[in-house]
């Protein structure tokens, strides 16, 4: 018998010849889905949402939203600004730590270790295609991480969605 030389697929061949490298096509509007615009991965307890604005723009608009309804930020941490101090460079990304006393206290006293995850937290970050985004902890997390009664820790819900009303919601928030 002659052995022939099977290692390598006439079809595979041609299709590499067939078609030369070019461009991508420009977007047309017609594909699945906007560029740039595929939403992270869905992690359990954590919801995140697209900003209308990018990061710096939504998290004024986020803390002077928190502000107006009476909540207090505790603090705004620039985290690309402290990875440039160190010589390192990340997308812009920033986390703004903000509660109700009223609200995360009878939390905190039904279970001691809530602490650990108040007070709540709002991240503003940008993705690899410069798309910003909204992530917070929802309540539930405080449910299945600390046991703590469904009701009590339904009272921190309305945080979320003044988050997101923030940073989707624009025309309502601006500053005059």
């Amino acid at each position: 018998m002659s052995e022939t030389n099977s290692s390598k697929n006439a079809i595979d061949e041609t299709l590499d010849a067939s078609f030369p490298a070019s461009d991508a096509p420009e977007w047309t509007g017609m594909h699945a889905g906007a560029p740039g615009a595929a939403p992270p991965q869905t992690v359990a307890n954590l919801r995140t949402v697209r900003s209308a604005v990018n990061v710096n723009e939504a998290a004024a608009l986020v803390e002077r939203a928190l502000i107006a309804s009476g909540m207090k930020v505790f603090a705004r941490i620039d985290q690309a600004a402290e990875a440039r101090a160190v010589g390192l460079a990340m997308p812009p990304a920033v986390l703004i730590l903000f509660g109700n006393p009223r609200s995360g206290t009878p939390l905190m006293i039904e279970q001691p270790t809530v602490a650990i995850d108040l007070p709540l937290k709002a991240l503003l970050w940008e993705d690899d295609r410069g798309q910003a985004w909204l992530s917070y902890n929802t309540p539930a997390l405080l449910v299945e991480r600390h046991g703590v009664d469904g009701a009590l820790a339904a009272k921190v819900e309305p945080a979320g969605e003044l988050l997101e009303r923030a940073v989707t919601q624009l025309p309502s928030l601006k500053a005059p």
